[in-house]
Protein backbone atom coordinates (compact mmCIF):
# COMPACT_ATOMS: atom_id res chain seq x y z
CA UNK A 1 0.00 0.00 0.00
CA UNK A 2 1.47 3.59 -0.93
CA UNK A 3 2.16 5.88 1.87
CA UNK A 4 -0.43 8.85 2.34
CA UNK A 5 2.47 10.81 4.00
CA UNK A 6 2.76 13.12 0.18
CA UNK A 7 -0.72 13.17 -0.34
CA UNK A 8 -1.16 14.59 3.07
CA UNK A 9 0.92 17.51 2.31
CA UNK A 10 -0.61 18.75 -0.38
CA UNK A 11 -4.18 18.48 0.48
CA UNK A 12 -3.72 19.42 4.50
CA UNK A 13 -4.82 23.38 4.96
CA UNK A 14 -0.99 24.92 5.87
CA UNK A 15 -1.25 26.77 8.96
CA UNK A 16 -0.66 30.25 7.14
CA UNK A 17 -3.95 28.74 4.92
CA UNK A 18 -5.96 28.01 8.82
CA UNK A 19 -4.77 31.36 9.96
CA UNK A 20 -6.24 33.13 6.85
CA UNK A 21 -9.29 31.21 6.94
CA UNK A 22 -9.92 31.82 10.61
CA UNK A 23 -9.44 35.64 10.75
CA UNK A 24 -11.77 35.88 7.81
CA UNK A 25 -14.36 33.59 9.78
CA UNK A 26 -13.85 35.54 12.63
CA UNK A 27 -13.97 39.14 11.13
CA UNK A 28 -17.06 37.73 9.58
CA UNK A 29 -18.60 36.79 13.07
CA UNK A 30 -17.42 39.57 14.89
CA UNK A 31 -19.32 41.92 11.97
CA UNK A 32 -22.37 40.12 12.14
CA UNK A 33 -22.75 40.06 15.86
CA UNK A 34 -21.76 43.31 16.39
CA UNK A 35 -24.28 44.96 13.92
CA UNK A 36 -27.08 42.21 15.76
CA UNK A 37 -26.32 44.18 19.24
CA UNK A 38 -27.09 47.22 17.83
CA UNK A 39 -30.13 46.81 15.92
CA UNK A 40 -31.14 44.54 18.83
CA UNK A 41 -32.07 41.08 17.02
CA UNK A 42 -31.76 38.43 19.25
CA UNK A 43 -29.09 36.31 16.68
CA UNK A 44 -26.15 35.00 17.03
CA UNK A 45 -22.94 34.14 13.93
CA UNK A 46 -20.98 30.60 14.30
CA UNK A 47 -19.32 28.81 11.92
CA UNK A 48 -20.29 25.66 10.56
CA UNK A 49 -19.42 23.17 7.89
CA UNK A 50 -16.51 21.38 6.69
CA UNK A 51 -13.83 24.53 7.88
CA UNK A 52 -15.67 24.51 11.25
CA UNK A 53 -14.64 20.47 11.55
CA UNK A 54 -11.66 20.89 10.25
CA UNK A 55 -12.31 18.23 7.57
CA UNK A 56 -11.93 20.89 4.43
CA UNK A 57 -9.35 20.24 2.01
CA UNK A 58 -6.18 23.22 0.87
CA UNK A 59 -6.31 23.56 -2.56
CA UNK A 60 -4.83 26.65 -4.81
CA UNK A 61 -8.17 27.62 -5.79
CA UNK A 62 -9.30 29.76 -3.03
CA UNK A 63 -12.72 28.90 -4.77
CA UNK A 64 -12.54 25.05 -3.48
CA UNK A 65 -12.79 26.12 0.25
CA UNK A 66 -16.36 27.05 1.12
CA UNK A 67 -17.05 29.14 4.48
CA UNK A 68 -20.36 28.42 5.84
CA UNK A 69 -21.37 31.40 8.16
CA UNK A 70 -25.07 30.57 10.11
CA UNK A 71 -26.94 33.02 11.77
CA UNK A 72 -28.76 31.42 14.10
CA UNK A 73 -31.99 32.68 15.76
CA UNK A 74 -34.05 31.65 18.83
CA UNK A 75 -36.82 28.77 18.19
CA UNK A 76 -39.56 31.83 19.45
CA UNK A 77 -38.36 34.04 16.54
CA UNK A 78 -41.07 34.40 13.77
CA UNK A 79 -39.79 33.03 9.98
CA UNK A 80 -40.88 36.49 8.90
CA UNK A 81 -38.41 38.12 11.31
CA UNK A 82 -35.57 35.66 10.50
CA UNK A 83 -36.05 35.97 7.14
CA UNK A 84 -35.71 39.81 6.98
CA UNK A 85 -33.47 40.17 10.17
CA UNK A 86 -31.12 37.14 8.49
CA UNK A 87 -30.71 38.90 5.26
CA UNK A 88 -30.41 42.57 6.42
CA UNK A 89 -27.74 41.32 9.07
CA UNK A 90 -26.02 39.46 5.94
CA UNK A 91 -26.03 42.37 3.54
CA UNK A 92 -24.69 44.32 5.81
CA UNK A 93 -21.55 42.05 6.71
CA UNK A 94 -21.02 41.32 3.01
CA UNK A 95 -21.23 45.27 1.89
CA UNK A 96 -18.88 46.09 4.70
CA UNK A 97 -15.59 43.90 3.33
CA UNK A 98 -16.61 44.39 0.07
CA UNK A 99 -17.41 41.32 -1.09
CA UNK A 100 -20.00 39.82 -4.36
CA UNK A 101 -23.14 38.02 -3.92
CA UNK A 102 -25.93 36.37 -4.64
CA UNK A 103 -29.53 35.92 -3.15
CA UNK A 104 -30.23 32.33 -2.96
CA UNK A 105 -33.13 30.08 -1.87
CA UNK A 106 -33.20 26.91 0.14
CA UNK A 107 -35.73 26.60 2.49
CA UNK A 108 -35.59 30.20 2.93
CA UNK A 109 -33.64 33.27 1.49
CA UNK A 110 -29.94 33.40 2.14
CA UNK A 111 -26.42 35.01 0.31
CA UNK A 112 -23.99 32.97 -1.54
CA UNK A 113 -21.10 35.39 -2.43
CA UNK A 114 -17.04 35.57 -2.34
CA UNK A 115 -14.90 37.37 -0.05
CA UNK A 116 -11.01 38.01 -0.33
CA UNK A 117 -11.28 35.51 -3.66
CA UNK A 118 -12.92 32.44 -0.74
CA UNK A 119 -16.30 31.26 -1.28
CA UNK A 120 -19.03 32.27 1.80
CA UNK A 121 -22.87 31.46 2.36
CA UNK A 122 -24.41 33.47 5.16
CA UNK A 123 -27.45 31.64 5.84
CA UNK A 124 -30.45 32.92 8.33
CA UNK A 125 -31.92 29.16 10.98
CA UNK A 126 -32.95 28.15 14.10
CA UNK A 127 -30.97 27.93 17.39
CA UNK A 128 -32.03 23.58 17.40
CA UNK A 129 -30.50 21.81 19.80
CA UNK A 130 -32.15 18.20 18.11
CA UNK A 131 -33.85 17.38 15.19
CA UNK A 132 -37.26 17.44 16.87
CA UNK A 133 -37.12 21.34 17.02
CA UNK A 134 -36.26 21.49 13.51
CA UNK A 135 -38.46 24.80 11.31
CA UNK A 136 -35.91 24.71 7.86
CA UNK A 137 -34.00 22.04 6.71
CA UNK A 138 -30.43 24.45 6.70
CA UNK A 139 -30.88 24.11 11.32
CA UNK A 140 -29.60 20.76 10.47
CA UNK A 141 -25.94 21.77 9.35
CA UNK A 142 -25.70 22.87 13.50
CA UNK A 143 -26.67 19.34 14.67
CA UNK A 144 -24.05 17.90 11.77
CA UNK A 145 -21.48 20.32 12.76
CA UNK A 146 -21.79 19.11 16.63
CA UNK A 147 -22.34 15.29 16.28
CA UNK A 148 -18.69 15.19 13.61
CA UNK A 149 -16.77 17.59 16.17
CA UNK A 150 -17.44 14.91 18.79
CA UNK A 151 -17.62 12.06 17.14
CA UNK A 152 -14.45 12.24 14.85
CA UNK A 153 -11.11 11.57 15.80
CA UNK A 154 -8.63 13.75 15.43
CA UNK A 155 -6.50 11.35 13.69
CA UNK A 156 -9.33 10.31 11.20
CA UNK A 157 -9.61 14.48 10.22
CA UNK A 158 -6.50 13.20 7.37
CA UNK A 159 -8.65 10.33 6.54
CA UNK A 160 -11.94 12.44 5.69
CA UNK A 161 -9.86 14.32 3.98
CA UNK A 162 -8.00 11.44 1.85
CA UNK A 163 -11.71 9.97 1.24
CA UNK A 164 -13.26 13.38 -0.16
CA UNK A 165 -9.85 13.86 -2.36
CA UNK A 166 -10.14 10.23 -3.87
CA UNK A 167 -13.63 10.84 -4.81
CA UNK A 168 -13.36 14.36 -6.36
CA UNK A 169 -10.65 12.57 -8.64
CA UNK A 170 -12.69 9.73 -9.67
CA UNK A 171 -15.76 12.18 -10.16
CA UNK A 172 -18.45 10.56 -6.73
CA UNK A 173 -17.71 13.67 -4.80
CA UNK A 174 -20.87 16.27 -4.33
CA UNK A 175 -24.72 15.85 -3.34
CA UNK A 176 -25.56 18.61 -5.63
CA UNK A 177 -28.17 17.10 -8.06
CA UNK A 178 -25.59 18.11 -10.76
CA UNK A 179 -23.01 15.38 -9.79
CA UNK A 180 -26.05 12.69 -7.29
CA UNK A 181 -22.42 12.23 -5.28
CA UNK A 182 -21.03 11.73 -2.10
CA UNK A 183 -21.78 14.78 0.66
CA UNK A 184 -19.07 16.21 2.65
CA UNK A 185 -21.20 15.06 6.00
CA UNK A 186 -21.46 11.45 4.40
CA UNK A 187 -18.09 11.43 3.77
CA UNK A 188 -17.72 12.36 7.31
CA UNK A 189 -20.17 9.68 8.89
CA UNK A 190 -18.56 6.83 7.11
CA UNK A 191 -15.18 7.48 8.49
CA UNK A 192 -16.59 7.68 12.16
CA UNK A 193 -18.38 4.34 10.88
CA UNK A 194 -15.50 2.31 9.55
CA UNK A 195 -12.43 4.30 11.22
CA UNK A 196 -10.43 5.01 8.13
CA UNK A 197 -10.37 6.05 4.34
CA UNK A 198 -9.03 2.51 3.07
CA UNK A 199 -11.87 0.44 5.54
CA UNK A 200 -14.11 2.40 3.61
CA UNK A 201 -12.71 1.53 0.47
CA UNK A 202 -12.30 -2.18 1.48
CA UNK A 203 -16.14 -2.43 2.65
CA UNK A 204 -17.50 -0.29 -0.46
CA UNK A 205 -15.70 -2.64 -2.67
CA UNK A 206 -16.52 -5.78 -1.21
CA UNK A 207 -20.11 -5.28 0.97
CA UNK A 208 -21.61 -2.62 -0.57
CA UNK A 209 -24.69 -2.99 -3.22
CA UNK A 210 -27.99 -1.26 -3.38
CA UNK A 211 -29.96 -0.73 0.05
CA UNK A 212 -27.02 -1.04 1.63
CA UNK A 213 -27.65 0.24 5.41
CA UNK A 214 -25.62 2.05 8.03
CA UNK A 215 -27.08 2.86 11.14
CA UNK A 216 -24.74 4.72 13.47
CA UNK A 217 -27.10 5.42 16.67
CA UNK A 218 -28.77 1.70 16.31
CA UNK A 219 -32.08 3.84 15.79
CA UNK A 220 -33.63 1.29 13.44
CA UNK A 221 -35.19 3.64 10.81
CA UNK A 222 -32.82 1.93 8.45
CA UNK A 223 -35.91 0.05 6.86
CA UNK A 224 -37.68 3.46 6.23
CA UNK A 225 -35.95 4.27 3.05
CA UNK A 226 -35.28 3.06 0.01
CA UNK A 227 -32.53 4.94 -1.88
CA UNK A 228 -29.37 3.16 -3.36
CA UNK A 229 -27.09 3.42 0.00
CA UNK A 230 -28.97 4.40 3.91
CA UNK A 231 -27.55 6.41 6.15
CA UNK A 232 -29.06 7.05 8.82
CA UNK A 233 -28.64 10.65 9.94
CA UNK A 234 -27.42 9.80 13.30
CA UNK A 235 -28.90 13.36 14.78
CA UNK A 236 -32.26 12.85 12.96
CA UNK A 237 -33.63 9.21 12.86
CA UNK A 238 -35.97 9.68 9.74
CA UNK A 239 -33.60 10.83 7.52
CA UNK A 240 -30.79 9.38 5.07
CA UNK A 241 -27.75 11.18 4.82
CA UNK A 242 -27.22 9.65 1.81
CA UNK A 243 -30.49 10.30 -0.15
CA UNK A 244 -29.42 12.54 -2.97
CA UNK A 245 -26.34 10.02 -4.14
CA UNK A 246 -27.38 8.03 -7.50
CA UNK A 247 -26.99 4.57 -7.58
CA UNK A 248 -25.07 5.43 -10.32
CA UNK A 249 -22.26 7.06 -8.41
CA UNK A 250 -22.39 4.61 -6.03
CA UNK A 251 -21.84 2.18 -8.21
CA UNK A 252 -18.58 4.20 -9.80
CA UNK A 253 -17.52 4.88 -6.36
CA UNK A 254 -17.32 0.78 -5.69
CA UNK A 255 -15.45 0.05 -8.72
CA UNK A 256 -12.92 2.91 -8.18
CA UNK A 257 -12.64 1.81 -4.60
CA UNK A 258 -11.79 -1.87 -6.22
CA UNK A 259 -9.32 -0.34 -9.18
CA UNK A 260 -7.22 1.61 -5.98
CA UNK A 261 -7.14 -1.52 -3.68
CA UNK A 262 -5.83 -4.09 -6.56
CA UNK A 263 -3.27 -1.37 -7.86
CA UNK A 264 -2.86 1.59 -5.35
CA UNK A 265 -1.02 4.49 -6.52
CA UNK A 266 -0.86 8.13 -5.49
CA UNK A 267 -2.06 9.04 -8.94
CA UNK A 268 -5.74 8.71 -7.49
CA UNK A 269 -5.69 11.42 -5.28
CA UNK A 270 -4.51 14.22 -8.56
CA UNK A 271 -6.64 15.18 -11.37
CA UNK A 272 -5.89 12.60 -14.41
CA UNK A 273 -3.69 13.91 -17.31
CA UNK A 274 -6.53 13.99 -20.11
CA UNK A 275 -5.90 15.33 -23.72
CA UNK A 276 -9.48 16.81 -24.64
CA UNK A 277 -8.75 16.93 -28.34
CA UNK A 278 -11.31 18.14 -30.53
CA UNK A 279 -10.60 16.51 -33.51
CA UNK A 280 -10.14 13.09 -31.82
CA UNK A 281 -13.16 13.54 -30.12
CA UNK A 282 -15.12 14.36 -33.51
CA UNK A 283 -13.47 10.74 -35.47
CA UNK A 284 -14.86 9.14 -31.93
CA UNK A 285 -18.44 9.46 -32.48
CA UNK A 286 -17.83 9.38 -36.62
CA UNK A 287 -16.42 5.88 -35.46
CA UNK A 288 -19.28 4.54 -33.22
CA UNK A 289 -21.56 5.00 -36.39
CA UNK A 290 -24.57 6.72 -34.53
CA UNK A 291 -26.49 9.63 -35.41
CA UNK A 292 -26.05 12.84 -32.44
CA UNK A 293 -28.61 15.27 -32.19
CA UNK A 294 -27.77 18.10 -29.91
CA UNK A 295 -30.31 20.69 -28.17
CA UNK A 296 -29.04 23.58 -26.98
CA UNK A 297 -30.91 26.55 -25.97
CA UNK A 298 -29.80 29.40 -23.05
CA UNK A 299 -30.42 28.63 -19.41
CA UNK A 300 -32.74 30.48 -17.46
CA UNK A 301 -31.62 32.69 -14.97
CA UNK A 302 -32.36 30.52 -11.91
CA UNK A 303 -29.91 28.82 -9.48
CA UNK A 304 -27.94 25.84 -10.33
CA UNK A 305 -29.30 23.04 -8.17
CA UNK A 306 -33.60 24.29 -9.52
CA UNK A 307 -31.61 24.37 -13.06
CA UNK A 308 -30.02 21.35 -13.69
CA UNK A 309 -33.33 19.12 -12.11
CA UNK A 310 -34.80 20.88 -15.15
CA UNK A 311 -32.39 20.00 -17.36
CA UNK A 312 -32.39 15.76 -16.81
CA UNK A 313 -35.91 15.79 -16.54
CA UNK A 314 -36.10 17.24 -20.10
CA UNK A 315 -33.55 15.14 -20.81
CA UNK A 316 -35.34 11.85 -20.12
CA UNK A 317 -38.34 12.92 -21.45
CA UNK A 318 -36.98 13.27 -25.00
CA UNK A 319 -35.53 9.88 -24.64
CA UNK A 320 -38.83 8.75 -23.18
CA UNK A 321 -40.83 10.24 -26.50
CA UNK A 322 -38.18 9.37 -29.18
CA UNK A 323 -38.26 5.48 -27.93
CA UNK A 324 -42.02 5.46 -27.87
CA UNK A 325 -41.75 6.83 -32.00
CA UNK A 326 -39.75 3.93 -32.29
CA UNK A 327 -36.40 5.20 -32.61
CA UNK A 328 -33.46 3.63 -30.40
CA UNK A 329 -31.26 5.98 -28.02
CA UNK A 330 -27.79 4.56 -27.56
CA UNK A 331 -27.55 7.06 -24.69
CA UNK A 332 -28.13 10.78 -23.88
CA UNK A 333 -26.52 13.46 -21.15
CA UNK A 334 -27.04 17.15 -20.42
CA UNK A 335 -24.40 19.77 -19.74
CA UNK A 336 -24.29 23.63 -18.89
CA UNK A 337 -21.43 26.22 -19.14
CA UNK A 338 -20.28 27.44 -16.32
CA UNK A 339 -18.97 30.77 -14.96
CA UNK A 340 -20.61 34.22 -13.62
CA UNK A 341 -22.19 35.17 -16.88
CA UNK A 342 -25.87 33.95 -16.33
CA UNK A 343 -27.24 36.04 -19.03
CA UNK A 344 -25.24 33.84 -21.51
CA UNK A 345 -25.35 30.68 -20.36
CA UNK A 346 -26.22 27.45 -22.09
CA UNK A 347 -27.49 24.14 -21.63
CA UNK A 348 -27.07 21.47 -23.90
CA UNK A 349 -28.68 18.03 -24.36
CA UNK A 350 -27.20 15.15 -26.04
CA UNK A 351 -29.21 12.61 -27.55
CA UNK A 352 -27.18 9.76 -29.22
CA UNK A 353 -29.55 7.37 -31.53
CA UNK A 354 -28.77 4.32 -33.24
CA UNK A 355 -31.86 4.44 -34.76
CA UNK A 356 -32.79 8.10 -36.18
CA UNK A 357 -34.56 7.02 -39.58
CA UNK A 358 -37.62 4.79 -39.76
CA UNK A 359 -39.49 3.28 -43.09
CA UNK A 360 -43.15 5.30 -43.87
CA UNK A 361 -45.09 2.68 -42.08
CA UNK A 362 -45.42 0.60 -38.90
CA UNK A 363 -47.11 -2.32 -37.76
CA UNK A 364 -50.09 -1.99 -35.75
CA UNK A 365 -52.13 -4.70 -33.39
CA UNK A 366 -54.84 -4.33 -32.67
CA UNK A 367 -57.91 -7.01 -31.06
CA UNK A 368 -57.42 -10.44 -31.15
CA UNK A 369 -59.79 -12.61 -33.86
CA UNK A 370 -61.98 -13.61 -30.92
CA UNK A 371 -63.28 -10.40 -29.75
CA UNK A 372 -65.53 -9.85 -32.20
CA UNK A 373 -67.15 -6.28 -31.38
CA UNK A 374 -63.87 -4.57 -31.40
CA UNK A 375 -62.54 -6.74 -34.13
CA UNK A 376 -65.04 -5.56 -36.55
CA UNK A 377 -64.58 -2.10 -36.01
CA UNK A 378 -60.96 -2.18 -36.05
CA UNK A 379 -61.39 -4.05 -39.95
CA UNK A 380 -63.92 -1.55 -40.51
CA UNK A 381 -61.35 1.43 -40.03
CA UNK A 382 -58.25 -0.86 -41.69
CA UNK A 383 -59.76 -2.45 -44.86
CA UNK A 384 -56.10 -3.59 -45.52
CA UNK A 385 -55.54 -5.54 -42.24
CA UNK A 386 -54.32 -9.39 -41.87
CA UNK A 387 -53.99 -11.72 -39.12
CA UNK A 388 -51.16 -13.13 -37.24
CA UNK A 389 -51.83 -15.69 -34.84
CA UNK A 390 -54.84 -14.66 -33.50
CA UNK A 391 -54.47 -11.03 -33.67
CA UNK A 392 -55.70 -8.65 -36.08
CA UNK A 393 -52.50 -6.35 -37.43
CA UNK A 394 -52.27 -3.51 -40.19
CA UNK A 395 -49.71 -0.83 -41.05
CA UNK A 396 -50.44 2.72 -39.85
CA UNK A 397 -48.30 5.43 -41.44
CA UNK A 398 -46.06 6.94 -39.36
CA UNK A 399 -45.87 10.98 -38.39
CA UNK A 400 -42.45 11.16 -38.27
CA UNK A 401 -39.47 9.51 -40.06
CA UNK A 402 -36.47 10.96 -38.41
CA UNK A 403 -35.62 11.64 -34.61
CA UNK A 404 -34.71 15.44 -35.98
CA UNK A 405 -38.51 15.23 -36.89
CA UNK A 406 -39.96 14.14 -33.65
CA UNK A 407 -37.69 16.52 -31.82
CA UNK A 408 -39.30 19.65 -33.69
CA UNK A 409 -42.73 18.34 -33.67
CA UNK A 410 -42.41 18.06 -29.74
CA UNK A 411 -40.84 21.75 -29.41
CA UNK A 412 -43.76 23.27 -30.79
CA UNK A 413 -46.20 25.18 -28.61
CA UNK A 414 -48.65 22.46 -28.89
CA UNK A 415 -46.00 19.20 -29.13
CA UNK A 416 -44.31 20.61 -25.50
CA UNK A 417 -47.29 19.32 -24.13
CA UNK A 418 -46.40 15.94 -24.33
CA UNK A 419 -42.71 16.55 -23.08
CA UNK A 420 -42.01 16.56 -18.79
CA UNK A 421 -40.44 20.10 -19.58
CA UNK A 422 -38.82 22.03 -16.31
CA UNK A 423 -41.28 24.62 -16.30
CA UNK A 424 -38.61 27.77 -16.18
CA UNK A 425 -37.43 26.33 -19.53
CA UNK A 426 -40.03 25.41 -21.79
CA UNK A 427 -40.38 29.34 -22.84
CA UNK A 428 -36.18 29.19 -22.92
CA UNK A 429 -37.15 26.27 -25.17
CA UNK A 430 -39.72 27.91 -27.50
CA UNK A 431 -38.17 30.87 -28.28
CA UNK A 432 -34.88 29.76 -28.85
CA UNK A 433 -33.67 26.31 -29.59
CA UNK A 434 -31.23 25.05 -31.85
CA UNK A 435 -30.85 21.52 -32.90
CA UNK A 436 -27.23 20.79 -34.21
CA UNK A 437 -24.88 17.48 -34.62
CA UNK A 438 -21.12 16.94 -33.25
CA UNK A 439 -19.51 18.48 -36.20
CA UNK A 440 -21.56 21.94 -36.07
CA UNK A 441 -20.92 22.61 -32.16
CA UNK A 442 -17.08 21.48 -32.08
CA UNK A 443 -15.38 24.63 -34.01
CA UNK A 444 -12.08 24.85 -33.08
CA UNK A 445 -12.41 29.27 -32.51
CA UNK A 446 -16.15 28.23 -29.93
CA UNK A 447 -15.14 24.73 -28.15
CA UNK A 448 -13.82 25.37 -24.66
CA UNK A 449 -12.48 22.71 -22.69
CA UNK A 450 -15.51 22.14 -20.28
CA UNK A 451 -17.65 21.37 -23.16
CA UNK A 452 -14.33 19.22 -24.75
CA UNK A 453 -14.34 17.24 -21.47
CA UNK A 454 -17.68 17.01 -21.21
CA UNK A 455 -18.21 14.93 -24.66
CA UNK A 456 -15.05 13.83 -24.04
CA UNK A 457 -16.61 12.13 -20.91
CA UNK A 458 -19.57 11.36 -22.36
CA UNK A 459 -17.07 8.81 -24.89
CA UNK A 460 -15.13 7.25 -22.26
CA UNK A 461 -17.13 7.10 -19.10
CA UNK A 462 -14.87 4.57 -17.58
CA UNK A 463 -12.04 7.04 -17.72
CA UNK A 464 -11.73 8.87 -14.08
CA UNK A 465 -12.18 5.42 -12.13
CA UNK A 466 -8.90 4.08 -12.84
CA UNK A 467 -5.22 5.13 -12.84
Amino acid sequence: MIDFTTILEDIEPSENEQKNIQNLSDKLIDIINTNAHDKGFSARAVLLGSVAKNTWISSDNKEDVDIDIFIKFPLSTSLEDLKAQGLELAYYCIETVGGTYEERYASHPYLTGVIDGYPVDLVPCYDIQQSKELKSAVDRTILHTEYVRKNLKTNQEKEVRLLKRFMKMVGTYGSEFKVGGFSGYLCELLIIHYGSFLEVLQKASSEWKPGYQIDLMNFGTADLFSDSLVVVDPTDKNRNVAAALTLQKMAEFRVAAANFLENPKKAYFYPKEISYDLQAIKVEFEKRDTHSIILTFPAPEIPDDALHPQIRKTENSLVKILETGDFSVLGSDCWTSEGNDKENQKVLILLEMNTWHLPHYRKHFGPRVWDDDNAKRFTQKHPASWIEDDQWVTLTRREHQDAESLIKGTLTKRGIRNLRVGKHLKKKILNNYELLNVSDLLIPEESDEKLLKFMYCYLHKYELLTR
